[in-house]
């Protein structure tokens, strides 16, 4: 698997590339800001981008979606429960950077769909907790997290739509179930894996 992380922005967020080696096919996960660089390193690893997608609706994971769009002219997967986020700059936290509404989804997924890249097949996981649609992706021995889960954290649940006892719910019966040798590549800050965090997550003992 082709796996390339961008951190961008000013908050520091996550973008990943992820694409099949034998066919070149492949996603963008959250491209959050900086839109130019992540457009040069998908074509540095030449990729054929078949989708873009947002694992919420917050600004630092959708802020180029725009320009990544434009680029590549693949079509924007959002959670049906995070399309309204797309319309209103206090939900989305664009006001934070001084932008009004986020592009609009192209598709709204509802979870549990396979995203076929290649060889590579991305199953979505429903995960709510952070955003009413907050989503997160398996890959074969990986998960990309967004803001659900950190390395030894959780994502806030104080912003509109957050909800503590949905997020602990999501991981613990989402998650969790998966192997502890499985990576684990959240939103923002280092990997880990489902072991380390079932071991010593202060918020999952």
């Amino acid at each position: 698997m082709i796996l390339d992380k961008l951190e961008v922005g000013p908050f520091m967020s996550n973008c990943y590339l992820v694409g099949c080696p034998q066919t070149f096919e492949g996603m963008i996960i959250d491209p959050g800001a900086e839109g130019k660089r992540i457009i040069r390193r998908v074509r540095d690893l030449q990729l054929k981008i078949k989708y873009i997608i947002n694992t919420h609706g917050h600004i630092d994971h959708s802020g180029a979606n725009s320009e990544v769009k434009a680029a590549f002219e693949a079509p924007l997967l959002v959670h049906h429960a995070d399309a309204p986020l797309y319309r209103s700059p206090q939900a989305s936290t664009s006001f934070f950077m001084g932008s009004g509404r986020v592009v609009p989804p192209d598709y709204l997924i509802k979870g549990n769909e396979q995203l076929q890249m290649g060889t590579l097949t991305a199953k979505v996981l429903e995960t709510p907790g952070h955003t009413p649609g907050g989503i997160c992706l398996e890959l074969p021995g990986v998960l990309f997290t967004g803001d659900t889960l950190f390395a030894g954290s959780i994502g806030r649940t104080d912003l509109p739509g957050g909800s503590y006892r949905q997020i602990i719910v999501s991981i613990k019966s989402k998650l969790l179930v998966y192997a502890d040798s499985t990576k684990v590549y959240p939103g923002h800050g280092p990997p880990s894996t489902i072991g380390d965090e079932r071991r010593y997550n202060p918020f999952l003992a």
